[in-house]
């Protein structure tokens, strides 16, 4: 345990990132909650995205995620970064690859922090810096035939 402040009840484990993974399969929501319960917390805040069905003024049809092999290590290095600017107590980002359905989890973030306004804001930050920086790529099908690759998620 190492001290963060004063009270015994804010110290934290040495490394509040708990969950990072890149899967194949269906992302469980519930585990990511239960990786970043901490009774030091007073909020948490939670990010959900799923495949919706248009984008563009176009329908999707369905979607596929590739990622290169760096990108968990890239993820961890997002985490890190957001551990380094916010009281984060727990931390823990999944994100799905392969092809998905319209109305699939793609990607679940959460963060818990001492307060409601850091934890929203950490979390903002993990999922905007996981899309912009970590290598992993949209594959969308349009209902009319045509697709598009999309960048960084």
């Amino acid at each position: 345990m190492v001290p963060m402040h004063d009270h015994p009840g804010e110290w934290a484990s040495t490394d509040p990132v708990r969950l990072l993974a890149i899967h194949d399969t269906p992302l469980s929501v519930d585990e990511v909650l239960r990786a970043v319960g901490d009774d030091a917390a007073g909020g948490t805040a939670l990010f959900v995205g799923t495949v919706r069905n248009h984008d563009g003024g176009q329908d999707v049809s369905a979607l596929g995620y590739s990622c290169h092999p760096s990108a968990q290590d890239e993820l961890r290095r997002v985490a890190e970064k957001v551990v380094a600017e916010f009281p984060v107590r727990a931390l823990a980002a999944v994100h799905r690859v392969g092809d998905l359905r319209v109305g699939d989890t793609a990607v679940v973030v959460a963060v818990s922090c001492p307060h409601r306004a850091e934890a929203f804001e950490a979390c903002r930050k993990l999922i905007d810096e996981l899309k912009r920086e970590v290598p992993i790529w949209k594959h969308q099908r349009f209902s009319d035939g045509t697709e598009e690759w999309v960048g960084a998620c």
